[in-house]
């Protein structure tokens, strides 16, 4: 007989199961059945936790994205962090991106929230990330602090991210660069 989860290890084995049961069958077939079954467990165990789907996806996305977050590279210039980050989401993300955006249509219809409501860097932990990087980039006296707005600071990454939901595929590495050299810098310089 299999040992008996509690806590963070079922808590992370319910959740690992609504992720893998999103991506396999869409927000559209999602049910907390599916999930039960899918993580080895009963109804109440998951009821517990998470009262209906809605919930239990939007838990499931900002585990993900916990999980999987990146380690912000430092590499001694903004440039070569910025495409250092965008050249590792681009080799390891492009499946999940689409992921997020095509099978939540659905879900945003159904409740309302955005897949920028299910990335909120603040609850995955991107937020703090990102902001060290463009600090050691202030701190070397390469950006002008005050031109760091919110918008500019996720350009790069919002660019990288529509090429990816146009194409369904990697971007060109000299794509990337040109986002970083001739889009983004010139606004935070």
């Amino acid at each position: 007989m299999p040992e008996r989860r509690r806590g963070a290890a079922l808590e992370k084995a319910l959740l690992d199961a609504a992720w893998e049961e999103l991506t396999d069958t869409g927000y559209a077939r999602f049910t907390m059945d599916a999930v039960v079954k899918r993580a080895g467990t009963s109804p109440p165990v998951l009821y517990r936790r998470w009262s209906n789907r809605d919930d239990l996806v939007r838990a499931a996305i900002v585990h993900t994205l916990k999980e999987s977050r990146l380690d912000v590279p430092d590499t001694g210039s903004l440039r070569e962090d910025i495409l250092t980050l965008m050249r590792e989401i681009n080799s390891t993300r492009v499946q999940f991106i689409t992921i997020m955006s095509m099978h939540l249509a659905d879900y945003h219809q159904a409740t309302g929230n955005s897949p920028g409501d299910l990335r909120d860097p603040l609850v995955t932990g991107r937020a703090e990330a990102l902001d060290a990087l463009f600090a050691r980039a202030v701190d070397r006296g390469e950006v002008t602090p005050e031109r760091l707005t919110e918008r500019v600071k996720s350009l790069p990454f919002d660019l990288l991210r529509h090429e990816i939901l146009t194409t369904f595929a990697p971007v060109p590495d000299d794509a990337l660069e040109e986002i970083v050299d001739t889009v983004f810098l010139p606004l935070v310089r």
